[in-house]
């Protein structure tokens, strides 16, 4: 019987060939971030609503929405069509916006931002692509490696989108979530060996990046944080998510000759030295461009297209 071969998948976890019977892996975590990531989100929300109290600051587009919920009722649907708060109760409570960042020196919106959301909507649809994405990550890959990607990824979206974005303010985990997409796609090509149905798990991965991204397009969306969260997260992939190679966890167990020399394989580590250099790179550049006031669309003059697509429905320029 063959104990040595290639490990299968049976859905997400891998199984390997011992003694011609395949055993599958269990999830090695038990995944608690990233449920105490929804609670905590959905905490700070119920905070932002808490302040906002909409029945106390009267608005010009009209009466506030859901008005039995007192001071947790919505800023009119003309003002926010998302059933949240006020532009002024988000900037207030970190939102992301340029000149505060740039000329108040208040940097750490980079990363508060991330936790707050516009709306009621805004909230749900995030925090349920965080369980689809992000229980399955920590399940295989622990509390630690999915915590960095989601911080450093919401972090690296927000720098996107302050150099391309210098008008209103944006908020939201969208960035984060993108960096676990993306992650996810990364971590299928460095441990790319270990899975059976490959090309049929990466061409729906890419599907799913590409649909989200193109929704993105849309007026009121800062898509420039999932692009930005995206690459993040798919280079720290090849950083924290490889996988050592078949045998080397039961090296022990095989023969001299079957033993694998080295941890990982030779691609894994190029992978993982070009990704590290190129992360570096790229967070001190735009990090240097951001605060010394640079206008990212004066060096890329089509960008803003990735940010909105104007049509004969909506103008980009009064988002």
């Amino acid at each position: 019987m063959s104990t040595g071969g290639a490990p299968k998948t049976r859905g997400s976890a891998p199984y390997y060939y011992e003694g011609g019977t395949a055993v599958e892996e269990d999830p090695r975590w038990k995944p608690w971030l990233v449920p105490l990531i929804l609670i905590a989100s959905v905490a700070v929300f119920i905070v932002e609503m808490l302040i906002n109290d909409c029945p106390a600051h009267p608005s010009p587009f009209g009466g506030c929405v859901a008005r039995f919920l007192h001071r947790f009722s919505f800023q009119p649907l003309r003002e926010n069509p998302l059933f949240g708060p006020s532009s002024s109760t988000l900037i207030k409570l970190g939102g992301l916006v340029w000149d505060k960042v740039v000329h108040q020196h208040q940097g750490w919106r980079l990363i508060t931002s991330i936790w707050l959301h516009a709306g009621l909507i805004h909230l749900i649809v995030n925090m349920l692509s965080l369980l689809f994405v992000g229980i399955r990550l920590e399940q295989q890959f622990g509390f630690v490696r999915v915590g960095l990607i989601y911080l450093i990824s919401g972090f690296g979206g927000n720098v996107l989108s302050a150099l391309f974005l210098r008008n209103g303010v944006s908020v939201g985990a969208s960035g984060a979530l993108f960096g676990l997409l993306g992650s996810m796609l990364s971590e299928l090509i460095t441990n790319w060996t270990i899975y059976s149905n490959r090309a049929a798990a990466i061409l729906t991965l890419v599907f799913i990046i590409v649909l989200n991204l193109a929704v993105g397009t849309l007026p009121h969306v800062d898509n420039f944080a999932h692009i930005g969260g995206f690459i993040t997260g798919f280079l720290l992939g090849f950083v924290l998510l490889p996988r050592p190679q078949f045998g080397w966890m039961h090296r022990h167990d095989l023969p001299q000759s079957s033993q694998p020399r080295s941890k990982y394989k030779p691609y894994q580590y190029i992978l993982w030295v070009v990704s590290f250099l190129i992360l570096l790179a790229g967070f001190t550049v735009s990090l240097v461009m951001l605060f010394k006031g640079k206008n990212g669309n004066d060096h890329c003059h089509w960008c803003h297209y990735l940010n909105c697509i104007p049509t004969s429905r909506w103008s980009c320029d009064s988002r």
